[in-house]
Order: structure tokens, then C-alpha cells, then sequence
């Protein structure tokens, strides 16, 4: 399995066809569709090419469905060694294939907390995702690197947008697709609360696979 740590990851999904299998994602490596509606193999976005200026939306277009599970908590300990917790919410299309995944990662001893998300390629990479709580203000979470089959936004999480989830109803997450559209889905957060400060369900004794 090889992928290109790289934010400007467009090149990358034109190569050979891996296969990937993520554990916990449960995606199968392939064309994966964006959040409208099904990308064309080899679709990619010339854009977001080194040293191509960003730039804002030309509109908005709906999204397709997608039905959210619980918010869950898992830690893991291996060998003894610091804990680490994700808090964790995974979205599905009617298909049952995975349209997109929120962690927030949390080790033990560690003041930062990791926010990471998990989204469909053929998306607009230069613009990032920004996410919003109810109408609070956006956060700005940039893409690091992309398989075939998916794309990673992380960043570390302020501390205020975790307070402002905690105590929030939904969570938007927007992204730019490849024809500079705008696409938004909502997450809900009347779990979130009680499962990020609660306890695990389960608890591995191995190391998390992120």
C-alpha cells in the first residue's frame, strides 16, 4: 500500500489501483463517488495543482442522503503504553458505502486533541473543509493526504470548536467539489457530549490504526 503525503494529492489518484482496507472505515478500494453523486474513473481535479490560487465557490449544489450512526468512544492501550481515545461518527449513503467519518483522537498526557475526517475524493483539495457549529464561526481543517479511494482533512482541534460541539446541535461540514460547488452535510451532536466525556465502550489492547 503506498500513498503520497500531500495535501495536492490529484496526481496520486491517477496511478495503479491499490487495494486498501481500512478497519475501521469498512471502505473497499475503487471509484468511490463525492458527496452528490458518482464521480467518473479517473476523475480528478486539475486545480488543485501546486501553486494553483485558491479560490471560493461558484455556487451550491445538494447533496445526496446520508444517515449518520451513534457517536462512539474506543481507546486503545497496547503493551501498557498511554492510552488513546477516538471519539468517533461515521456516515453512510443508501448504498451502505461510507460517505464520510469524523475522529477526534486523544492521547493520554497529551494537551491536544486531533480532529480528522475521512471524505469521498473528487473534491476541490486546495479549499480544505470548514466546519461550523449551529451559526457559530467556520474552522478551517486543510486535506494532508488521499488513497484511491478516499481523502484525510486533520488538523489539531481547537479547543473552543470542541467546547462549541459539546454544547451544540449539529455540526456542518462543507467542502468544494471539482467544479467549485459548494456541498454541505450535517452531523448531529445531541450524542456527542456524553460520549466524548464519558467512558470508552470498549477498550483494545493495540495500537490505533488512524
Amino acid at each position: 500500500m503506498t500513498a503520497r503525503h500531500s495535501a495536492n494529492c490529484a496526481p496520486l489518484l491517477l496511478s495503479s489501483i491499490l487495494s486498501i482496507v481500512f478497519s475501521a472505515l469498512g471502505v473497499v478500494a475503487g471509484p468511490t463517488p463525492t458527496f452528490g453523486q458518482p464521480a467518473a474513473p479517473g476523475d480528478t481535479t486539475p486545480s488543485a495543482a501546486a501553486g494553483t490560487p485558491e479560490i471560493g465557490p461558484r455556487g451550491q449544489r445538494l447533496a445526496r442522503e446520508i444517515k449518520y450512526g451513534d457517536w462512539q468512544k474506543f481507546c486503545f492501550k497496547p503493551g501498557g503504553a498511554k492510552m488513546t481515545c477516538r471519539t468517533t461518527i461515521s456516515g453512510n449513503w443508501d448504498t451502505g458505502q461510507q460517505a464520510v467519518r469524523l475522529d477526534l483522537i486523544e492521547r493520554e498526557g497529551e494537551g491536544s486533541t486531533r480532529l480528522q475526517l475521512f471524505l469521498p475524493v473528487g473534491l476541490y483539495l486546495p479549499a480544505g473543509v470548514k466546519l461550523t457549529v449551529d451559526q457559530g464561526a467556520p474552522y478551517s481543517i486543510p486535506y494532508t493526504w488521499c488513497l484511491t479511494n478516499t481523502c484525510i482533512a486533520a488538523d489539531v482541534a481547537d479547543p473552543k470548536a470542541i467546547r462549541e460541539m459539546e454544547a451544540g446541535q449539529k455540526l456542518v461540514v462543507e467542502v468544494i467539489d471539482s467544479n467549485i460547488l459548494s456541498v454541505t452535510t450535517s452531523l448531529p451532536l445531541n450524542q456527542f457530549s456524553s460520549v466524548h466525556l464519558g467512558a470508552p465502550s470498549r477498550i483494545f489492547e493495540q495500537a490505533l490504526d488512524e
